[in-house]
């Protein structure tokens, strides 16, 4: 019987859910060498003074201090000098009255000596020494225990070791240090599609590359955690029972991704139910709608993420990382958060919580090194002039995440967010730095190759059309434009080149394509590009120019290429596919084709340009940008049809 999803948990009661599993680990001793940001298990008292004997702070001379009463520069006092002692070794002098030895910092106060005189304030003449300043007891001396005390209180439980209590340690003497235990975590991917990075993949019978295992292994270590990855199980329920099995006999946590939703191949949370306690099945939010918690057999924790990629993440982000850490007995990151302005309008209505991962770009940038919780109360950059966008392909996009600075989240009884509206960004990390240069439109093998001479860059190949609509609101600092640009907007141009385009076939040409005229003619399968794409744009207005030659419609020319209509998203799918034999003709460049070793048929160069938001030339990546399109000419002379405008 298919598990329907009934009666969804509320974020809180999830939160309350997991945080009621016992995960936590038990305490062990590791080498004070290993020891650092790991977490003290119990108390730690001082076992000796620190430091352990008086000592010189200064470069001088030990004294008694009341030998030297009275001196000044017009009548200094003059003491024998008897011996030295330098750091490191045991006084073999004393000091008594009207005596001096000399000193250097870090060193055994001999004995009878009370104070230091800096060696500044000193003369040495035939054997002797002149002071010229007074002293009292203890000037220039540290006393035993001055750091710390026999028997004191040095560091308590709970705390986080960072260099400064690992150095207080070193001087207590100690080499093996208590800490509290890592907890372990299990983690299982699970599906039939899924292949381990580095295995052979078959795209054809629809496998893809096992994402999440190694996204959340990454995850459960910067928690706190010990990862410990299992092999993928299918949706196989004796294979899946023994790897759940196993995983939690070894860890105190397991996590699984995938199988959790209300499918008839799923089968996890049957073997939760009938090897522990299913505690939680399905959770009110967006995305991660289908996430398990549960125990396996003896009390074994277990959490159960949803499949893909984006939704995996966000739900162990939210939920899965502050009980490991918990368990680890770190605290809650500091998690910074920023207020924003919406840059469009955003419209949701689903009744359930939604995690939006947003990306941030200001109108003016940090200065260098600056995280976004750096400049929170920097008067400079303040929330009007940080827009917030929306950066969401869908569940299955790994990397809606990447692109991401943080999540904005919505309430289930709101419907939208209206453009300019304030927002609150919760980062993923304190020390997220959105780019320093933020751009939109058309792909391009040349502008790749010059985004890698521009610090910090994020770049949205979303296609001409969308770099134009987005620049129009605002958004970007830059957007790229492929083919027809009628001037209208405000932007500035930047720089631009041109590239040669056209119909891309087997490296034999075995159809004899010779142009346009053989796409419309024969009987070929084409594959088009997306319809932001300026390329696609391009071939639009070719086969306009051909119908008005023929005298017929542009609609008829269309209807008579197969595969018009559908449009693959980047430059190179379409080579690609004709290299694999799945279609005899492909729109593209020649710089593809001649890196694929293709065969190439030109239909004519199309311009590219760069175009800036005009509120934004004075950005350090807008600039970097600039100066990198200045210097293009060995970019372009690397790739076979570009040419500098």
């Amino acid at each position: 019987m298919r598990k329907q999803f009934r009666d969804l948990a509320s974020p809180e009661e999830a939160r309350e859910t997991i945080a009621s599993l016992d995960v936590t680990p038990d305490s062990e001793t590791v080498p004070l060498s290993a020891a650092r940001g790991r977490v003290l298990a119990e108390r730690i008292d001082a076992g000796m003074d620190v430091p352990g004997f008086d000592r010189a702070s200064m470069d001088g001379y030990a004294v008694r201090a009341r030998d030297t009463f009275g001196a000044d520069e017009a009548d200094p006092v003059e003491l024998e000098l008897v011996g030295e002692v330098h750091a490191g070794s045991e006084p073999d002098v004393e000091v008594t009255s009207g005596t001096a030895v000399e000193i250097s910092t870090g060193a055994v106060m001999p004995p009878g000596a009370d104070a230091v005189v800096i060696v500044e304030r000193t003369d040495e003449r035939d054997g002797s020494l002149l002071t010229y300043t007074s002293v009292a007891p203890g000037d220039s001396v540290m006393s035993a225990g001055t750091d710390i005390a026999a028997g004191a209180r040095a560091l308590g439980p709970g705390t986080r070791l960072t260099p400064r209590e690992i150095g207080l340690l070193s001087a207590l003497g100690i080499d093996d240090v208590p800490v509290r235990g890592r907890p372990v975590v299990g983690i299982v991917s699970t599906g039939d599609e899924l292949v381990r990075p580095g295995d052979d993949l078959r795209p054809e019978a629809g496998e893809i590359y096992d994402v999440n295992s190694y996204t959340i292994a990454a995850g459960v270590d910067e928690a706190g955690g010990v990862p410990k990855l299992y092999p993928h199980a299918g949706d196989d329920y004796d294979e899946m029972e023994r790897l759940l099995r196993q995983a939690a006999d070894e860890c105190d946590l397991v996590l699984s991704s995938g199988s959790t939703s209300a499918s008839a191949v799923d089968v996890i949370y049957r073997v939760v139910e009938e090897r522990g306690e299913l505690l939680l099945h399905g959770v009110s939010v967006k995305p991660g709608k289908p996430m398990l918690v549960g125990t396996l057999g003896e009390g074994g924790a277990y959490i159960g993420l949803p499949g893909y990629p984006v939704s995996a993440l966000t739900i162990f982000r939210t939920f899965a990382a502050p009980a490991i850490r918990a368990a680890a007995g770190l605290p809650e990151p500091r998690m910074a958060t920023v207020e924003g302005s919406m840059a469009v309008r955003e419209r949701y209505a689903e009744g359930r919580t939604r995690l939006m991962p947003v990306g941030l770009v200001t109108g003016s940038a940090p200065s260098t090194g600056d995280s976004v919780a750096d400049t929170r109360n920097n008067p400079d950059d303040t929330a009007s002039e940080r827009l917030v966008y929306p950066v969401d392909k869908g569940s299955g996009a790994t990397t809606s995440l990447v692109e991401a600075d943080g999540v904005v989240e919505i309430p289930a009884d709101v419907e939208y967010l209206a453009e300019g509206e304030s927002v609150t960004v919760q980062l993923f990390s304190p020390d997220v730095r959105p780019p320093e240069l933020l751009g939109v439109g058309e792909d391009d093998p040349a502008l790749s190759r010059l985004l890698d001479r521009v610090p910090s860059p994020r770049y949205l190949p979303f296609g001409s059309r969308e770099g134009l609509r987005r620049l129009r609101n605002g958004i970007p600092d830059v957007a790229v434009v492929a083919g027809e640009y009628h001037g209208d907007d405000e932007a500035v141009e930047l720089g631009s080149w041109t590239r040669e385009w056209g119909l891309v076939v087997p490296a034999d040409n075995p159809d004899g394509v010779t142009g346009l005229e053989s796409l419309v003619d024969d009987d070929l399968r084409f594959v088009n590009r997306d319809t932001n794409s300026g390329l696609r744009t391009e071939l639009g207005n070719a086969l306009a120019a051909l119908a008005e030659a023929r005298d017929v419609t542009r609609h008829e020319l269309v209807e008579a290429i197969e595969g018009f209509e559908n449009g693959a998203k980047a430059f190179e799918s379409p080579p690609r596919a004709v290299r694999a034999g799945n279609a005899a003709v492909g729109l593209g460049l020649r710089e593809t084709a001649a890196a694929l070793e293709l065969g190439f048929v030109s239909l004519g160069d199309q311009r590219v340009r760069v175009l800036a938001n005009p509120d934004r030339t004075g950005k350090r990546g807008v600039q970097s940008l600039g100066d990198a399109l200045d210097r293009i000419d060995d970019v372009l002379d690397g790739l076979t049809g570009f040419e500098k405008v």
